[in-house]
């Protein structure tokens, strides 16, 4: 299977249609946001007072990128190079996987098929700047996921 997002050259336009698509549902504030550090991209938007923060990790799509592209010595370029052009496709991929992915969750609430507090609960920020998800991990409100068989 093809890592999906693997072909994505959208990268900065796709923040634009977020933008766009936010503006379009009523949201009244828009925070796009880059951690090279950390590898992370942070967009941040209100809507009804709500404000919500969902973050993408470039690190994380490079990382599977490398799984199902792993470096070989007959390679034309080193494995940092190697390394190098996977992160770049991962801070790509990543404006494009949240773009879709928020598309889908507003048309879902334009719809009617989720309330937005259902479609974003996890990304929900707190009064304290954390996520309700983040409030939830760290308070062990939810159990560790069940083992399942190996594929």
């Amino acid at each position: 299977m093809t890592l999906p997002y693997a072909s994505s050259t959208s990268g900065r336009s796709a923040m634009d249609d977020i933008r766009k698509t936010i503006q379009a549902f009523g949201c009244s504030k828009f925070a796009p946001m880059e951690d090279f550090t950390a590898g992370t991209v942070i967009i941040q938007f209100e809507y009804r007072g709500r404000m919500v923060q969902v973050t993408a990790s470039a690190k994380g799509y490079a990382a599977a990128w490398l799984r199902e592209n792993p470096y070989s010595s007959r390679m034309r370029l080193s494995k940092v190079e190697h390394e190098k052009r996977a992160l770049e496709k991962g801070q790509i991929a990543v404006w494009s996987i949240l773009r879709d992915w928020i598309k889908g969750q507003l048309t879902a609430v334009e719809t009617g098929i989720l309330s937005f507090e259902g479609a974003f609960l996890g990304q929900i920020l707190l009064p304290t700047g954390e996520t309700v998800h983040d409030r939830i991990m760290s308070q062990g409100l939810l159990p560790a996921p069940a083992k399942g068989p190996e594929a």
